[in-house]
């Protein structure tokens, strides 16, 4: 694969697109066209087929495969069988999520449908090594799946599938499936409710999940071959699978990750408008709305983008943005949309405005938590404002970013993915000045021509860990510390628009709440390896100090050591490493920031010391 960009020193940024092409190649296991299937794997690939789907011939549709049955109706509750203990999901649980037969559900830029089939009618597979008919490109392979186990409920359903190119070369991968009742939430796509038993239906909580896989850059897909039979005490269930279309041609120009679910209002009727800051510029956008975490799906009656004037007032005519040639659109319970591209030039390092009307009541929201912005939104039954230039129907404020999850850009690089905590979030930084370190790394490249001027997305989460979640994954709470590191690699950093290179600068929330430095270790490792898998260049950032901060301890500093060694000696794990710590410590007292950098609380530096996190970045590193 060979990505063009036309920027400054295009030549020497083709020739390492290339070489990186043939290095990710390698990652994802493509073997020439004379492999075959070893025989040893023949016996599963014969499994769970239907009559005349043996090895060696053609490849079915996914539902031509479905021998198992999920869901039932809630006045059959003994008509389907998913675990083989007579359980199931509900259908009417699934319909008040707008998981309906035959609906579309965008997950992680993949489209998945939700099968077609009645309840009580076969609408998954169990995992045999079935081989599944699926054509095209894409940047990954994206399930959606769910375990089940005979006995108690518990562990993944996990095994080895094969990917099968028109080329003849293939690929493998690692599918794991949670539980369905006892998988974790913090990862699901949604969480139902009730669970159906042969005697009824029950209160509890059950689970689908998506899991998205490599697959060889730049190939045609001709077919997917399933794992095997996980053994007789688990089942893997696959629903849906679809490949992600490639995001070439677009840079991601602005983000921000969900952080948790928030209780509103409620909300009834009213236009929201957000301010957001673009990093790159480009002739024409998209934006990105999600309803992560949500147990019901949002209705958008209409959205709009423009640049800021004043406040909540325009500069110029919003533009109205339309959802498969809509005005608006319904997002099911977990899931996201992508509004059509629209002619509408946007400007580097600028203010957008992007009005969303909500036209229904709604009682809480997927939300970013901290956003050093104002942003603003009308009064309740105020109607749709999406496409007024004045600020007078704009009569609150908000300090978050609801279901707004990214704005894109036609044409560009592509983007640098920012993951990170409450310091990349930008918390002691000048509110609305745009002078958190990702904005001013923005900056740089764009003061440049050395390497490509890539949009830059900030996914800081204020209060952030790599190893434990802080929201818990289901329902309303005031915790908005977002889930781990780890649990939204997925969402915020592998499915970006055009996300070529990550930079990690997390811990010092692990360190202060007792997690240990070979835990952390653990988890840094873990985000480079499936980055990697995917083809991104991983940059590690030192642990800035953070002494004198309360619950910064002794025991939290000899972490932050430890963890900081492991990252400066990380040739191997690491692309790249950008020394945060020594950008802004004090010589004299190394476990605490020169008091020049210093927000006030001893952990969240001020502006400079922002400044001093850009400036400590060598730009020729990103690629």
């Amino acid at each position: 694969m060979l990505l063009r960009t036309q920027t400054p020193g295009g030549k020497r940024h083709r020739r390492w697109t290339a070489a990186r092409a043939a290095a990710r190649a390698a990652a994802v296991g493509i073997v020439g066209a004379a492999c075959a299937v070893a025989a040893a794997n023949a016996p599963a690939l014969a499994a769970g087929l239907q009559p005349g789907a043996q090895p060696g011939r053609e490849p079915l549709p996914l539902e031509r495969l479905f021998d198992n049955r999920a869901v039932s109706d809630d006045a059959r509750p003994g008509g389907a069988d998913f675990d083989g203990a007579g359980n199931s999901l509900s259908a009417q649980d699934l319909t008040a999520a707008d998981w309906t037969p035959g609906r579309e559900l965008a997950f992680d830029g993949a489209r998945l449908h939700w099968p077609r089939s009645a309840p009580g009618k076969p609408d998954n597979v169990r995992a045999a090594g079935q081989a599944v008919r699926l054509g095209g490109r894409g940047e990954a392979l994206t399930f959606l799946v769910a375990g089940t186990t005979k006995g108690a409920p518990g562990g993944d359903a996990a095994g080895t599938g094969t990917v099968r190119y028109r080329d003849g070369s293939r690929s493998t991968y690692r599918l794991a499936a949670p539980d369905w009742r006892a998988g974790l939430l913090t990862t699901k796509a949604v969480g139902l409710p009730h669970l159906n038993t042969s005697s009824g239906r029950k209160t509890a909580t059950t689970r689908l999940y998506t899991v998205s896989v490599p697959v060889a850059p730049g190939r045609d897909v001709e077919s997917v071959v399933l794992p095997p039979d996980p053994g007789p005490e688990r089942d893997l269930h696959v629903f849906s699978l679809a490949l992600r279309g490639t995001t070439r041609g677009w840079t991601g120009t602005w983000a921000a990750s969900t952080s948790g679910y928030a209780a509103v209002g409620p909300w009834t009727d009213r236009t929201l408008r957000l301010v957001v800051h673009s990093s790159a510029g480009g002739s024409a956008t998209r934006i990105r709305l999600e309803n992560t975490f949500a147990p019901r799906p949002v209705r958008i009656g209409h959205a709009t983008v423009a640049l800021q004037g004043k406040g909540a007032a325009t500069a110029g005519a919003p533009r109205a943005l339309a959802f498969g040639g809509r005005p608006g659109t319904v997002i099911p319970a977990g899931a996201q949309a992508f509004s059509d591209p629209l002619g509408f030039r946007v400007p580097e390092d600028t203010n957008l405005l992007v009005s969303i009307h909500l036209p229904g009541t709604v009682p809480a929201v997927p939300v970013h938590s901290y956003t050093s912005q104002v942003s603003y939104l009308t009064g309740d039954g105020s109607g749709d404002r999406t496409g007024e230039r004045g600020a007078g129907a704009y009569t609150a404020t908000l300090s978050t970013w609801p279901l707004l999850t990214g704005v894109d850009v036609a044409d560009g690089p592509g983007s640098v993915v920012t993951l990170g905590d409450s310091i990349t979030d930008g918390e002691r930084s000048t509110p609305g000045a745009n002078g958190r370190w990702p904005d001013l790394l923005a900056r740089r490249l764009r003061g440049q021509h050395g390497v490509p001027r890539f949009g830059i997305l900030n996914h800081g989460i204020s209060g952030n860990r790599v190893v434990t979640d802080r929201y818990p994954g289901d329902g309303t709470s005031t915790i908005m510390s977002g889930v781990s590191a780890q649990h939204r690699l997925e969402r915020d950093v592998l499915a970006q628009t055009s996300a070529r290179t990550v930079i990690v600068f997390e811990g010092v929330n692990d360190i202060r709440s007792g997690t240990k430095a070979e835990q952390v270790i653990a988890g840094l490792k873990a985000i480079a390896a499936r980055a990697h898998e995917r083809g991104l260049r991983v940059v590690a950032a030192t642990i800035a100090p953070c002494g004198g901060f309360y619950d910064c301890t002794p025991d939290a500093e000899a972490q932050r050591t430890a963890i900081n060694r492991h990252i400066l000696a990380g040739a191997g794990t690491y692309d790249a490493v950008f020394d945060f710590d020594a950008a802004i410590r004090d010589p004299q007292q190394p476990d605490r920031m020169l008091p020049a950098y210093d927000g006030g609380d001893h952990l969240h530096p001020n502006d400079a010391g922002m400044k001093a996190f850009s400036d400590a970045i060598d730009l020729r590193k990103l690629i």
